[in-house]
């Protein structure tokens, strides 16, 4: 017979001694391996240089990190870090906002696309989603490792019971929760699965735009519906009809509609360089 309910009680570091490796950690980096893999694969495919995939990921490892870390700051906790700025470089006390990562990863696809490429940034964000949405499932799976960000009270079968987390056992102790990070961590990857099927077997490098909005609506339409029964992540929204992270996600699924609209409605071109 099945338990009630399960009890995560996992251990966030894979190893703890002398030295000290998490699992989120560890996420992060298989992703951005296998990313750079895919993207290098992809980019050969389509005839771009080798030096490009190197450059690539030097941009959006920066962007990704100091977008997130702003991110947070800015959308989530200004009044504290305005009032304590030194901590702003504090990351390892906690503290990444997706969105902020996403606007990081906007702007440094399109100064690659200015000072590498010399192409319409459509061209890499199509390519380069692909990988991100591989990557952003596996760092909800270092969420879920490091029991942070789920969500509300459910009397689901799956629900979790998080006895590692203080905030579980402050405010919900006893109580089997929604565990947010494996229903966005299932979206992420199913949305992967559906952009490399898309790139590879149907062509669709070759519609700029429909990759990159693809990944938009997947990504943040989801993530929209999703924060409903995700905890606030700071008391500010715990009076708001929409949470911070829905507000966020409107303009980005909005654009996603957009594009795919957009590169529906025009003749496909050829995605290889030349």
């Amino acid at each position: 017979m099945l338990p009630e309910f399960i009890t995560w009680d996992v251990n966030p570091a894979v190893i703890d001694s002398f030295v000290t490796i998490r699992w989120y950690g560890l996420m992060f980096a298989i992703g951005f391996w296998i990313g750079f893999n895919i993207v290098s694969k992809i980019f050969k495919h389509d005839g771009a240089p080798d030096s490009w995939v190197g450059t690539l990921l030097i941009y959006v490892a920066i962007a990704t990190i100091v977008g997130a870390r702003l991110g947070h700051v800015f959308f989530y906790q200004w009044d504290y870090y305005s009032a304590h700025p030194w901590k702003i470089f504090a990351t390892w006390e906690g503290g990444l906002a997706s969105h902020g990562g996403a606007i990081g990863i906007i702007l440094a696809v399109i100064l690659f696309s200015i000072f590498t490429t010399k192409r319409n940034p459509l061209w890499t964000f199509d390519r380069l989603t692909i990988a991100i949405a591989l990557v952003g499932g596996l760092i909800r799976v270092g969420n879920l490792m490091n029991s942070e960000i789920f969500g509300y009270p459910t009397d689901l079968p799956w629900g979790f019971k998080f006895v590692r987390s203080p905030e579980w056992n402050e405010l919900y102790y006893g109580l089997a929760c929604h565990p947010t990070q494996i229903y966005e961590a299932l979206t992420y990857f199913s949305l992967f699965a559906l952009m490399m099927w898309m790139y590879w077997k149907k062509g669709c490098g070759n519609r700029p735009g429909l990759l990159f909005g693809t990944f938009l609506i997947g990504t943040f339409a989801t993530r929209f519906l999703i924060e409903f029964i995700k905890n606030d992540q700071v008391a500010f929204e715990a009076d708001m009809a929409l949470n911070m992270g829905q507000l966020l996600s409107i303009p980005f699924a909005l654009a996603g509609v957009f594009l795919v609209v957009w590169a529906l409605m025009r003749k496909p071109v050829s995605g290889q360089i030349r």
